[in-house]
């Protein structure tokens, strides 16, 4: 065994899916360990760490003026890079309680639309964290190796990944990416559009989980023969007294028009561009979408009606990014060999 085998087998990598909803990071040999809200508990005047994850999720718009709960990720880049570091730190701490032989290598997924500044961020929280080597890829690419496409072919394979605060919609061929167009626009505008319809339509103000719950509880794309019904507590506007409401899945999918229409037309605009050879082969394969957002009921039945293209949900479409990240170096290196191979037979 040579020296750089005996180094890869002593060190961890790393998977990261920095959402900004949730931080999921897979470990190769261990899959998915931490699957926790991307939300930092911290003291208002020391900046220290109270809680993490689940925890501070639960202290959010909840907290004594002494703490304050901070979602340091903003539409899929990081907005306050100290608290997370902090994150980070704490979630890898959790993954390798104990000192490790060699420092981990890391592969984080983030969106297309970051600018470069935001990139070096990501990597700089990385190294901080305890990485030995940092890569930085796509989100979309990292979802498409997690849901085991077949990317390396010479044929076109479409990857839309709907998460918390961005949307991307990629076109991968021979390992690469021919073309992809990302919005800043994800599951947190899925919660936001329920709580402003719910505060124009009936005069009651409603928090972020209560959005969440709707959504996942009786949200729906598309339409359902069956009306579901959930009652939800909030703030009435007028009295500021609290007060229950009971509301139909109809009504939830009304909300949700605004935010999946713009989801739809990025898809659209993405199959306009891509080169005709490679359309043809997604028309026959279809379209897989991966991230927390695609689980909305009825969306991928949505989107095969609007675009006229099958649409397939990932499995584990939420684990996707993190898994796809995790195997990102065993993947890269299996498929270089897999290259190498074919060209010296070629060149006999």
């Amino acid at each position: 065994m040579g020296l750089g085998q005996l180094f890869e087998t002593f060190t961890a990598d790393i998977g990261i899916d920095l959402g900004t909803c949730y931080t999921l990071i897979y470990v190769r040999g261990k899959g998915i360990v931490i699957n926790e809200p991307s939300v930092v508990a911290v003291e208002r005047g020391t900046k220290k760490v109270v809680a993490v994850g689940t925890e501070a999720k639960r202290m959010l718009w909840k907290t004594p003026g002494d703490i304050i709960a901070i979602r340091p990720l903003r539409d899929g880049v990081i907005a306050d890079l100290e608290t997370t570091e902090k994150m980070i730190r704490y979630f890898i701490s959790k993954v390798l309680p104990r000192r490790w032989l060699v420092k981990p290598r890391m592969v984080i997924g983030v969106p297309t639309c970051i600018t470069e500044v935001e990139r070096r961020a990501v990597e700089e929280s990385a190294y901080k964290a305890g990485a030995r080597e940092v890569k930085v890829i796509e989100e979309s690419l990292a979802a498409a190796i997690g849901a085991e496409m077949p990317i390396y072919e010479p044929a076109g394979h479409m990857i839309c990944d709907v998460g918390g605060g961005t949307t991307e919609i990629s076109v991968i061929s021979l390992g690469g990416m021919v073309l992809t167009n990302a919005i800043r626009f994800g599951g947190d505008e899925f919660d936001e559009a329920i709580i402003k319809h719910v505060r124009s339509v009936h005069n009651l103000i409603i928090g972020e989980s209560t959005a969440e719950k709707l959504k996942i509880t009786i949200g729906n794309a598309y339409p359902d023969k069956q009306i579901e019904k959930m009652e939800i507590k909030g703030t009435d506007a007028i009295t500021g007294l609290p007060r229950r409401l009971e509301i139909d899945s109809v009504e939830v999918r009304e909300a949700l028009q605004e935010p999946i229409n713009a989801v739809i037309e990025e898809i659209k605009k993405t199959l306009g561009q891509t080169p005709p050879e490679l359309a043809a082969d997604i028309v026959e394969r279809g379209i897989v979408m991966t991230g927390g957002g695609s689980l909305l009921k009825g969306l991928p039945k949505l989107i095969s009606k609007e675009t006229g293209v099958p649409v397939i949900l990932a499995e584990n479409a939420l684990l996707c990014v993190a898994m796809g990240a995790g195997m990102y170096f065993e993947h890269t290196k299996k498929n270089s060999s897999s290259s190498k191979n074919l060209y010296n037979r070629l060149n006999v």
